[in-house]
């Protein structure tokens, strides 16, 4: 996948802890559909997610 040019249509997903959504970026391209977590900080924090929904 590359994208040049328009970012608009860069495909996008909705972080698992914080419900923010977040798009693809380069350093994702190989590994994009493993990637779950918006951020470092989400994914450290995925534990306190699942405690939130009980």
């Amino acid at each position: 996948m590359e994208y040049k040019g328009n970012k608009q249509h860069l495909p996008s997903k909705i972080c698992l802890v914080c419900n923010k959504p977040f798009t693809w970026r380069k350093k994702w391209e190989k590994c994009w559909d493993d990637v779950k977590y918006c951020s470092d900080k989400c994914r450290r924090n995925k534990n306190l997610a699942s405690l939130k929904s009980i």
